[in-house]
């Protein structure tokens, strides 16, 4: 299909009365085309389409489309059925009473074309330059940052349910594409329709563990013989190329050792890292992380937004990435998305997460970001029991490579051009083993046993240590805690997200489809605030039961 743009139409006169007449005191997308105007022009997506084919639908009217559909929580059938049927959706595509819309499955092939062609930042970014150029959003000022886990559209299961699972859906999809060439394997495995023909949940795993074992160790040979009959000669050669075999070939890499002396469970250490380990035949970028207790299979997403008074909190920002991933390795790139845009803040509010001695510095630097949020507390033994010979205590002369303990001695060893296991540049300091034997602190100090030395300091090369203790002593003024306190508001967007939009459960499988819907769902939120901003709603309130109310005028 071929895109010919066409020019946004304006508002048809009589579609224009009936919406006036039915919505007296107008409506979100009403709204959003008399203050913002046609949002998205076909331009915007050209290179998503080739110059020859049949005229393609508009995917300017497309993406306004998803868009509403997003503020709203609507299927695809839905949001067909809504351009078809309502006034409002039609006063706002600039449509005529009597169009008769699209099919559903569209909306689906247009996200595609988004996803295959780079252009899923593409509706963001263009709500965030017209508010730019309507003066509703500019760079400076201050914003803040936060991440929120996402479910995958997966069941969870163990790792036996995993082979088994991941055995049946090649199996499926082998007999879908090549049934007679599947059919002569099969017929040499004849348990395999028993064992494969029904989904793999765990009442239909065999009971007590030695059952178990051998289940698995039967899998285990079915997956095997299954990868060998598909790379043996004579078979063509993309069957290899389908994704659920290759699927297969990857998950028995990672769940099984194989080698002169056999076969077995890869177990501890000999597992993959987590970063990579595949969870699920249907999601394979899926993967599991564990924060503050909670475990869930599938993605986390960080949400950015303005937070300066008298001005709409727009999200300005959104980044999805499976769940593996540290917050500390956000920060760059929400800095480096936000500078793309023109719209980095001066100062950036972000829990202790997203901070370190090194981000801190590289905010400076690099993007002229005031980078506010505490560092992560120093859990050394230290400083725990004994605060007095913490690190904090000791004096560092940077110019004359000295540090001073508590007890007045100096380092015997001064050691630079060194790395932690983060890549972040340390000076290794050592003190004389005789003068820490004599001191009264020594058993809280340091238990070291090297005969040369007694303690030991590793510290952040000059730069990054003189920010990390200057952020420690700002942390305890009553100042940083005011101005740190405007971060919580950034706990409301993410319940926003999740009660309009429910962004903590995708109905997506893979990375690109789940980023794409928080860039829709994102974008749905902005017009969702502006419709307020522009109605004068207030922001609303944290929540507060009935008892807990009832327990504070009691107090008061």
């Amino acid at each position: 299909m071929s895109l010919r743009p066409v020019p946004v139409p304006p508002v048809p006169e009589a579609t224009a009365r009936v919406a006036r007449a039915v919505f007296r005191k107008g409506c979100l997308a009403m709204r959003v085309r008399d203050e913002l105007g046609p949002l998205f022009c076909d331009e915007q997506f050209a290179s998503a389409f080739p110059r020859r084919g049949g005229p393609a639908l508009s995917p300017g009217q497309l993406a306004m489309v998803s868009v509403l559909q997003f503020t709203e929580g609507l299927t695809d059938r839905q949001a067909a059925d809504a351009v078809r049927a309502r006034i409002d959706f039609k006063y706002c595509l600039g449509l005529e009473l009597d169009d008769p819309g699209f099919d559903f499955s569209v909306l689906s092939e247009f996200r595609d074309r988004l996803i295959a062609h780079g252009l899923e930042e593409q509706v963001l970014d263009t709500l965030l330059q017209r508010l730019s150029e309507l003066g509703l959003l500019r760079a400076g000022g201050r914003q803040r940052t936060d991440a929120t886990h996402v479910l995958a559209a997966v069941r969870v299961v163990n790792r036996m349910e995993f082979v088994g699972e991941t055995m049946r859906a090649a199996l499926e999809a082998l007999a879908a594409t090549v049934p007679g060439w599947l059919a002569h394997i099969a017929r040499q495995h004849p348990a395999w329709e028993k064992r494969y023909g029904a989904r793999c949940d765990s009442y239909r795993m065999p009971k007590g563990d030695n059952a178990r074992e051998e289940w698995a160790r039967t899998v285990r040979e079915d997956g095997f013989c299954l990868l060998e009959a598909v790379h043996a000669p004579g078979t063509p050669w993309w069957l290899r190329k389908i994704p659920a075999v290759q699927v297969l070939r990857s998950a028995w890499i990672q769940q099984y050792h194989r080698d002169v002396e056999g076969v077995r469970w890869r177990e501890g250490k000999d597992l993959p890292p987590g970063r990579i380990r595949m969870l699920s035949p249907y999601d394979v970028q899926a993967r599991y992380s564990v924060k503050r207790g909670t475990g869930w299979v599938g993605y986390k997403v960080h949400l950015s937004e303005v937070c300066d008074p008298g001005t709409p909190h727009v999200i300005t920002n959104v980044a999805t990435t499976d769940a593996t991933v540290q917050d500390t390795e956000m920060t760059d790139q929400v800095h480096q998305a936000l500078q793309k845009r023109e719209l980095l803040p001066a100062e950036h509010l972000v829990d202790c997460g997203y901070t370190s001695a090194s981000l801190l510095v590289q905010a400076r630097d690099d993007y002229q970001v005031n980078l506010l949020g505490p560092l992560r507390t120093d859990t050394s033994p230290q400083k725990r029991h004994t605060p007095e010979v913490a690190q904090e205590a000791f004096t560092i002369d940077w110019k004359n490579h000295r540090v001073t303990c508590p007890q007045g001695h100096t380092n015997a060893v001064w050691s630079a051009q060194r790395h932690n296991i983060r890549g972040v540049p340390i000076v290794q300091v050592f003190f004389r083993r005789e003068d820490c034997d004599v001191c009264p602190l020594r058993e809280p100090c340091t238990r070291t046993t090297n005969p040369r030395y007694g303690r030991g300091l590793q510290i952040l090369a000059q730069p990054l240590q003189e920010a990390q203790d200057a952020r420690r002593r700002e942390e305890q003024t009553d100042e940083f805690k005011a101005r740190y306190a405007l971060r919580a508001g950034v706990e409301g967007t993410i319940s926003q997200a999740v009660r309009r939009s429910g962004i903590r459960t995708t109905p997506y499988t893979g990375l690109a489809k789940t980023h794409l819907g928080h860039i829709f769902t994102t974008t749905a939120l902005n017009l969702v605030r502006l419709d307020a901003w522009w109605t004068g709603t207030p922001l609303g309130t944290t929540r507060t039961s009935h008892f807990a109310k009832l327990s504070l005028s009691l107090a008061a």
